[in-house]
């Protein structure tokens, strides 16, 4: 599906992306870090605007958005590809790759989509969304005229122009925090933390309605030092802005063993001592 790209640099052959802080200089014929925002003979290309790995009608609450239109089911799109290399992907099948099934779809047949559905909201989802902003940014304003709430679930690993520019279209986002150290998102998950952070701020600054989910991987962000610096920042925002702590099972390159469920909720219950609204995922309660 064609669309004139956004957020490239081109020059002497070379195209640099400025959509994310992975800042990728791309040769001809190859793909930046996200697999799917690329170089044809020395212009930016976006091939993979439209396409859909996945459509469903989930519960909203499946995001997870507990404050966020309560009892709906939303109209939920799947894409491929991700600015991240998360070795524990819970749905590395479809972010760390481009050959899967799917199918395309035009914005206004999404939008179509949602209205059979009587679906209030649309979520971008499943993998990471922002690698596509071109066609939230299409998807999202299309939605806005027909009524229909646009709903963000994302790494928020993005730059400040983009994401003004999409944010300015999103009514509710579920931020993945996936750890508060520097060198966990640098080396271990090929991100930016303080890209992540501002994003947080900036969508809460904008008016977006915003939860936050931590995936709580054991060896890598367990400690509870590190979990009650999350909640601080997340109280230095906005104390009332809920929080998902979800429990992790073995996936894709990571083999530790699954998130104690007991140690998950009694971390739950000590981190309401901080934020208003704190949630345990994965394990059969909230």
């Amino acid at each position: 599906m064609s669309r004139s790209p956004q957020f490239f640099l081109e020059t002497d052959g070379k195209v640099f992306c400025d959509l994310c802080p992975n800042a990728c200089n791309i040769e001809s014929g190859l793909f930046g870090a996200c697999c799917v925002r690329g170089n044809k003979s020395g212009k930016g290309i976006i091939p993979y605007h439209g396409f859909i790995s996945a459509l469903a009608m989930d519960p909203i609450e499946k995001k997870p958005l507990y404050h966020f239109k309560p009892g709906t089911q939303i109209l939920s799109l799947g894409f491929v590809g991700c600015n991240f290399r998360c070795p524990f992907c819970q749905n590395w099948h479809i972010s760390q790759n481009t050959e899967v099934p799917g199918g395309w779809m035009k914005p206004n047949e999404v939008i179509t989509e949602a209205l059979r559905n009587d679906s209030p909201s649309i979520a971008y989802t499943y993998s990471e969304p922002l690698v596509h902003s071109e066609y939230l940014l299409d998807c999202m304003a299309l939605a806005r005229r027909h009524g229909i709430a646009n709903v963000l679930v994302t790494n928020g690993c993005i730059n400040a122009k983009p994401a003004k520019e999409v944010l300015a279209l999103t009514d509710a986002a579920n931020v993945d925090l996936k750890s508060f150290s520097e060198e966990t998102y640098k080396k271990t998950l090929g991100g930016d933390l303080n890209t992540v952070l501002d994003f947080i701020k900036l969508a809460h600054k904008m008016k977006v309605h915003l939860e936050i989910t931590t995936l709580v991987v054991p060896g890598l962000n367990d400690s509870l030092e590190e979990l009650n610096a999350i909640a601080d920042f997340i109280v230095s925002v906005d104390p009332a802005i809920p929080w998902h702590l979800s429990a992790y099972r073995p996936e894709y390159r990571w083999n530790a063993p699954p998130t104690d469920p007991n140690f998950l909720l009694q971390t739950v219950e000590k981190m309401r001592g901080k934020l208003l609204y704190v949630y345990a995922g994965n394990v059969g309660q909230k």
